[in-house]
This record gives structure tokens, sequence and C-alpha cells, in this order.
């Protein structure tokens, strides 16, 4: 099954978080609300370089996702 690169999750158990998950290599998830990072991989110490080097643009990336998706809500 394909998923998309990032999907929208909310639950109410947290009433004010919104959160993004990135489903590819390396998956994580982010709370917007805090900028909570959560990474589903376990990471080694080569993975931890690669990690490093591309952190922030995969966080960034999340962000523009929800920013564009918030977007089109507004648009509706």
């Amino acid at each position: 099954m394909d998923f998309p690169k990032y999907l929208l999750g909310d639950n109410s158990d947290f009433p004010t978080a919104i959160f993004v998950i990135h489903t590819e290599f390396p998956r994580f998830i982010i709370n917007l609300e805090n900028d909570e990072v959560e990474w589903l991989e376990d990471f080694d110490a080569e993975d931890q370089k690669e990690l490093e080097a591309e952190a922030e643009n995969l966080i960034q990336g999340a962000t523009e996702f929800y920013d564009r998706e918030i977007a089109l809500y507004d648009e509706e």
C-alpha cells in the first residue's frame, strides 16, 4: 500500500495538538503545537549522522505540508 509522504493527525485526548506524520525514512511524528518530534526509527551511528544533516529539512517540509493543507481548507 502506498501512503502520502505526510499525513495530518489529531486526537481528542490532545485537543490543541496537531500532528504531522512523515511516512518515509526516517519516519517521525511532529506535534506542531510544541514542535516535539518522535522518531519512529532506531538509528545506528551512521544513520544518526545522516539524520542530523536532514532533520531540519524534514521538519520544515512537515510544516510546509501543514500550511498548504490549511490553506486548501480555507479556500473551501
